[in-house]
């Protein structure tokens, strides 16, 4: 189990002071933006997903009796509370119960299974868990019920949606503490502080095991008002929130902002392009934050005879590098839709972005620039920061880092140059008026016989090619040169790109030098993705090797 990290463990005294005389962190907490709404606009509907609704005062109301119930159940300051659900609204009232009783939560996706579950559970030492009996087909109540002898701090499951207990796993309901509210509230005692830790949520595991981010409210509440603030969120927007809550952006876009901005949030359980105009158009949404693979299908599937999402005025993609191609087909297809991109990550929320009214072309050439407060520059391989324009490691500093990775130290150290900024693996650059732009991962760069082959830059000019729906580009492994270029490609319908048709593409449209050309083309139906968004790259360099290595092994033919 790893230690509580402190906010002097990260920061120094005087970068605390610091931040509060600059208001970038504040001693609000997420309770008292939940009292205030309730205070204000009890009845006014907040939340709502495929078969729910949840007002302010509702959301008050049932977060705190839960609360007390988790409190007398003996989950206190600083324990940790797992939540694992689909987009329901349970999950705003378990997250607002969870830190009302001073615990903290660890949200996980319900795409992770037993193994990725009992990794989390044991990591962060969980107290409790909420999730659901079942969802998609997928019964979570017997999952825990397998991994819960494994996990020894684990005290109780508690089941949203269920009216009966199943296999050792509570109603959620259950927890719901009967009698005045008054009288609950004055029970539960003092509220969480604005620097105690709020959240660890675990990093998307494309690479190697999750590694628990850990926040307090201040570090996340100081990007959740950057971002409500340049994307001139108010009470008047309906959030589309298709993205999962139990990651970083989800929360961040589809319960925080839209409380913040005392707006509304519609929750989509499931991703469905389709669906998904039908419930933009049903809700009223006007904005949205997703990766950039929402976007890219939503577009793809938007008919303008038979869907209306007029309301619609932003979307902003965010957790991967938003190709140009992408921004100028959706903005040809909704000519009312300003789209803008953003880079961040679980360490920090938000390093870059465009903002609400920037030149559109911005979003097409940039990720954005660093917000009020941060600092976002490219190091080289000694942390030292490199002259504008030079590409290398993107590195943050400011307000809305992260104390640490929970129960992990050493990594924790080495994301730090002598400065102090937070080195992210991404590959990029800084130009003179501060917009940075994402090239690629550290590990994503294709070396071949020594040159550097950016797979960004492939990426981006095959999503050009007309029988290119998706891509994704690799290092497949070579004996003479080290490594060599394979591009994954999800083709449109009805299309049979080869490698020769992109080759030809490549060089005679865009006189790609020949050592940058792919020299494989594998045709998939989709690439394979974290829940948000994300190409599982390292899956991919598995695949092809593992083909090479097959066909190495067949005998040759006569």
């Amino acid at each position: 189990m790893g230690k509580l990290l402190t906010v002097g463990d990260r920061y120094t005294d005087a970068e605390s002071a610091r931040f509060y005389a600059s208001g970038h962190w504040r001693s609000e907490t997420l309770i008292d933006v939940v009292d205030a709404r309730a205070a204000e606009r009890p009845d006014t509907v907040f939340a709502t997903d495929a078969t729910t609704s949840l007002t302010f005062g509702a959301l008050r109301d049932r977060a705190y009796r839960m609360a007390a119930g988790l409190a007398r159940s003996g989950v206190g300051h600083g324990d940790r509370v797992v939540v694992q659900l689909p987009n329901w609204t349970d999950f705003i009232v378990a997250v607002t119960a969870i830190a009302r009783c001073g615990a903290i939560v660890v949200p996980v996706m319900s795409i992770y299974r037993a193994e990725e579950v009992r990794y989390v559970l044991q990591h962060s030492g969980a107290r409790a868990v909420v999730t659901c009996h079942e969802f998609n087909g997928f019964d979570f109540a017997s999952m825990y019920g397998r991994v819960r002898p494994d996990c020894p701090e684990l005290r109780a499951v508690y089941l949203a949606r269920s009216s009966e207990a199943v296999g050792g796993a509570l109603p959620l309901a259950s927890l719901e503490a009967q009698g005045d509210l008054l009288a609950i509230d004055s029970e539960l005692g003092p509220g969480p502080s604005a620097d105690g830790g709020h959240l660890i949520v675990y990093t998307s595991g494309t690479t190697a095991r999750p590694k628990g981010c850990f926040h307090t409210w201040n570090t996340l509440a100081f990007t959740v008002r950057t971002m409500a603030a340049n994307l001139r969120w108010t009470e008047a927007d309906t959030s589309f929130g298709p993205s999962p809550l139990t990651h970083s952006t989800g929360y961040m876009t589809s319960v925080l902002i839209p409380l913040f901005a005392s707006g509304r949030t519609h929750l989509m359980e499931s991703w469905e392009p389709k669906a998904a105009l039908v419930r933009i158009a049903e809700h009223g949404c006007t904005t949205a934050v997703t990766a950039t693979v929402f976007l890219q299908m939503l577009v793809d599937a938007f008919r303008p005879d038979a869907h209306d999402v007029s309301t619609l005025r932003l979307w902003v993609a965010a957790g991967s590098p938003i190709p140009a191609a992408v921004v100028h087909k959706a903005r040809q297809v909704l000519p009312g839709l300003e789209v803008l991109s953003l880079y961040g990550r679980s360490e920090n929320m938000v390093t870059t972005m465009c903002s609400t009214g920037d030149d559109p072309e911005l979003s097409t050439t940039s990720d954005g620039r660093a917000p009020v407060g941060v600092e976002a520059i490219a190091v080289d391989e000694s942390g030292a920061e490199l002259p504008a324009g030079q590409e290398g490691d993107l590195a943050y500093r400011g307000p809305g880092h992260m104390l640490g990775y929970f129960g992990d130290p050493e990594q924790t150290s080495e994301l730090f140059t002598a400065d102090g900024f937070s080195r992210s693996g991404d590959l990029g650059h800084v130009n003179q008026a501060g917009y940075l732009r994402v090239t690629g991962r550290l590990k994503d760069i294709i070396i071949r016989g020594g040159m550097n082959i950016s797979a960004r830059e492939l990426e981006e000019l095959l999503l050009g090619h007309p029988d290119v729906r998706d891509v994704a580009v690799v290092a497949m492994p070579d004996e003479r040169l080290g490594e060599r270029v394979c591009a994954f490609i999800v083709a449109k319908e009805g299309s049979q790109p080869t490698l020769a048709t992109l080759v030809s593409y490549l060089r005679d449209e865009h006189h790609v030098a020949t050592q940058k050309l792919p020299e494989r083309v594998e045709i998939l139906d989709a690439l394979p993705m974290t829940a948000t968004g994300k190409v599982q790259k390292h899956v991919l360099r598995d695949d092809v090797a593992a083909r090479l290595q097959a066909e190495s092994a067949r005998p040759a033919s006569r």
